[in-house]
């Protein structure tokens, strides 16, 4: 079954969103605090805090090779699929992010945006 999902704004443009130099930010969608990645001129969302000990996930780093570095324990993510790539299990939940002619959207699942409140 496919997943549906409801669309939200971030941004008119990708010069509006404040990315650090660690080519991460923090940003709020409907409610929820999500982190938002740039490598490679792609954009990624996902979760806010580390699944291992909660760290918050954007003052990490996002290394050479697409992976989201945890500040805390250095455990690591892939941003194109969210899966573990340090060994230890954990999964990164994500969300898809489309550049559009009117902006810039972060998608949340159906049924899930009160949710994630």
């Amino acid at each position: 079954m496919e997943k549906k999902y409801t669309w939200h704004k971030i941004a008119n443009d990708e010069n509006e969103i404040p990315f650090g130099q660690n080519e991460m930010v923090a940003i709020e969608v409907n409610g929820k605090t999500i982190s938002l990645g740039r490598h490679r001129h792609e954009l990624f969302a996902f979760a806010h805090k580390c699944p291992h000990a909660g760290s918050v996930l954007s003052e990490g780093v996002i290394d050479l090779n697409g992976n989201v570095v945890c500040p805390l324990h250095g455990y690591c993510f892939n941003l194109q699929n969210g899966r573990n790539v340090s060994g230890e299990g954990y999964v990164l939940k994500r969300w898809p992010v489309e550049r559009r002619e009117n902006g810039i959207f972060v998608g949340l699942e159906e049924g899930m945006a009160n949710l994630l409140r």
